[in-house]
């Protein structure tokens, strides 16, 4: 039986991680919804979940849906810029090809935040609409490679 794809619907072997076509995650895809859990790793060494008011403190953070095993992971945007890319001395570390080393950068600017793509090969995408400058709301969907974003502005 084919496991379909939930990003772009190709139908891949049954058991499949990742989609053939476009790569994107698919173990586990019919639980991934609306809802974004926020987890961090307990004293013994075990994750465990967080409410995401207490997952980082008060201020906007970016929230890693879905993509390379991660959802959960938060970054808390505390300075005046968040850098995203492939470069590991990045704020925002995304460890994909399709990523590029400087792929795209959140900036505040006055009281809002923007995602500015670096002229990254692959593109940046919020809200499913590539972007070269975006303001971002909060709840906006960020892509990145195939790294699904939420932008949780508090």
């Amino acid at each position: 039986m084919a496991q379909h794809c939930p990003e772009c619907g190709f139908a891949n072997a049954d058991g499949a991680n990742y989609c053939q076509r476009c790569g994107a995650f698919m173990a586990g895809s019919e639980t991934v919804g609306a809802n974004t859990a926020a987890y961090r790793i307990s004293d013994s060494g075990e994750f465990e979940e967080v409410s995401a008011e207490l997952s980082g403190g008060h201020g906007a953070k970016l929230v890693i849906r879905a993509g390379g095993g991660r959802a959960g992971e938060s970054f808390l945007v505390e300075a005046a810029r968040l850098t995203v890319g492939r470069r590991p001395d990045s704020d925002v570390f995304l460890d994909d090809v399709t990523v590029s080393r400087d792929h795209a950068v959140v900036v505040r600017r006055g009281d809002d935040y923007y995602l500015d793509d670096c002229g990254s090969l692959n593109g940046t995408y919020v809200n499913r609409q590539r972007i070269e400058s975006q303001k971002l709301d909060d709840g906006d969907e960020l892509q990145i490679g195939k790294y699904k974003l939420a932008f949780l502005g508090r």
